[in-house]
């Protein structure tokens, strides 16, 4: 964006460039936690469907969140995280499920 500055004339004296730093979004993981009552397969499903995860890589956040406890479902901007926490999470209450989604700053 330029900026210009007028002399006593009406003409132009100068041209300054003005630059503005756009700075990245904090970026969170999502991170998912194991219990023992929700499916592998609605792990899978949630994962595909609010995650945009393909099957192969669903199933292994799927197998390491059942052996590990927890695992990273990705890393997004903030708002972003929280809507897809809100959805997954909204999906799990209606199939009953004692889902839980965290996130943590990346």
């Amino acid at each position: 964006m330029s900026e210009r500055w007028m002399d006593e004339e009406g003409g132009v004296a100068t041209e300054q460039e003005t630059k503005h730093k756009v700075s990245e979004p904090p970026m969170y993981n999502v991170l998912l936690h194991n219990d023992n009552y929700t499916t592998m397969d609605f792990v899978v499903m949630i994962l595909v469907t609010v995650f945009r995860k393909p099957e192969a890589e669903a199933m292994r956040i799927m197998l390491d969140v059942h052996y590990k406890g927890v695992g990273i479902t990705g890393t997004y901007p903030r708002d972003v995280a929280e809507s897809k926490i809100h959805r997954a999470m909204q999906m799990a209450r209606e199939a009953n499920f004692p889902f839980l989604l965290t996130m943590e700053p990346a």
